[in-house]
């Protein structure tokens, strides 16, 4: 393969929206889900090189448009998944081979191009349909979204900096070049789709607590959300996650932020981690008051990779202790004999198209990636706080992903409650292809060594 990157060149994409666009997108996906159904092929168990190998050539490969997951809904794109799934793609640790790491800028590339374009065309949406050549359906399934901007500026963010990590693949400076050029032909529609989202944010008093909200009066969704719940701990944290991306990216000055905010970012963060910790621990939600305390917590509090927890106060070490602790003492929050964590104690409000078609993202199932991501807050903690308090407990975890991965032969999206493969009628499971170069970044923390034996 040619070690010069032939990068995207500009194109004209149309993206829509509205009742009749969100139907034939309904149609698209109810497609793939069946073709999911009984066109999937599943592989046997194996060693993790050969799953880890045979993953990266399904996630990366040429023929790809999008940087997609390997789930039955894996050919509509979701923007936000770059901040929570997708952080480390260019890793020089997790690349195979300078084949790999060209396909993989890319891929990364071509994606943070088509995000941007749905930037410049007021398209922030949960989900991207694809629709016909260079014709995109933007689309939310449940409200409008708190953290598809952030991820759009993680993609971003990765590419940009991607020659910032010793690597000796000439691919990652090419990359980088492209990340700029991206960078300065889309920072002004980042900029004002930034400064929108911080219009939208409402005061919102409980007990005597105020805060900045995203969700105050309506529903906002985030990437574990189908209960489309109002007042939520992560929806919000993802906000001032995008914030803080967007400064640091240059995309947006903190002066400005903060006079549409009315406050120092630094208060808007310590007013809502007054708000959620009121109790002492970080409460999924402000409706769970007459709950006890682990069935008031969600996993997803540890939100995302560079994202809201910096851990830097004592005071927030303390409360993301609190937490932490609550679900490593909580049994119900395992699968059995294991370090899985589920993502919460109860069930949601299953609907029928969640029976037969699509997984329940809350509730009693597990995400190995969001393990990995309590796993590697684990590690942020330690490191912040000069202690070894829970090393062995992100071990743990990561040992356990890596036993269902070789067991189910492949990084899964979704395990169910009692560690098998998440299937549904439609949903017969998924191999997170993409998720995996996350998993071995935070396994070569936690362990000082790499997973794979030819790394």
């Amino acid at each position: 393969m040619n070690s010069q990157i032939v990068l995207s060149s500009h194109r004209e994409y149309r993206f829509y929206q509205g009742l009749l666009a969100s139907g034939v997108a309904n149609l698209i996906q109810a497609a793939n889900f069946l073709g999911d159904r009984f066109l999937r092929k599943y592989r046997l168990s194996a060693a993790i090189d050969e799953l880890y190998r045979h993953s990266v050539g399904m996630a990366f490969s040429e023929s790809e448009a999008f940087l997609v997951t390997g789930a039955p809904h894996a050919s509509a794109y979701y923007p936000r998944d770059f901040a929570w799934f997708y952080p480390d793609v260019l890793d020089p640790e997790t690349i195979i081979d300078s084949d790999d790491a060209i396909r993989r800028v890319r891929l990364l590339e071509k994606s943070v191009r088509l995000m941007l374009e749905a930037v410049r065309a007021d398209v922030v949406t949960t989900t991207i349909v694809p629709a016909g050549r260079d014709r995109y359906i933007g689309i939310n399934y449940f409200s409008l979204p708190s953290d598809t901007l952030l991820g759009i500026l993680a993609g971003l963010d990765q590419i940009v900096s991607a020659d910032q990590r010793p690597s000796s693949y000439l691919a990652m400076s090419q990359g980088a070049h492209a990340g700029r050029l991206l960078l300065a032909g889309y920072s002004g529609d980042l900029r004002r789709a930034i400064l929108e989202l911080a219009k939208s944010l409402q005061p919102f008093v409980h007990n005597g607590l105020s805060a900045l909200l995203c969700d105050a009066s309506a529903p906002r969704s985030a990437a574990t959300d189908t209960r489309a719940e109002r007042r939520r701990f992560v929806t919000n944290a993802c906000v001032y996650a995008t914030f803080l991306r967007g400064i640091r990216l240059g995309v947006v000055e903190q002066a400005e932020l903060e006079r549409l905010l009315g406050r120092g970012l630094a208060q808007y963060k310590r007013e809502l981690l007054r708000l959620f910790g009121r109790h002492g621990y970080v409460s999924h939600a402000l409706d769970f008051d007459n709950e006890p305390p682990a069935s008031s917590i969600a996993l997803d509090f540890v939100n995302v990779h560079l994202g809201f927890w910096d851990l830097n106060e004592a005071s927030e070490r303390e409360l993301f202790a609190a937490t932490t602790d609550l679900v490593l003492a909580e049994p119900r929050f395992r699968i059995p004999e294991t370090s899985h964590f589920l993502v919460s104690l109860d069930n949601p409000q299953n609907k029928i198209i969640h029976k037969i078609a699509a997984p329940a993202y809350q509730g009693r199932s597990c995400w190995p990636t969001f393990n990995v991501e309590f796993a590697d807050r684990m590690l942020d903690y330690d490191e912040c706080s000069g202690t070894d308090t829970y090393r062995s407990n992100a071990q743990a975890i990561l040992r356990d992903i890596r036993r269902a991965t070789e067991v189910h032969g492949g990084y899964q999206e979704l395990l169910s409650e009692n560690g098998q493969k998440y299937q549904t009628w439609a949903y017969q499971s998924a191999v997170a292809h993409s998720w995996f170069p996350r998993f071995l970044t935070v396994w070569k923390r936690a362990f000082g060594t790499s997973l794979l034996s030819g790394n």
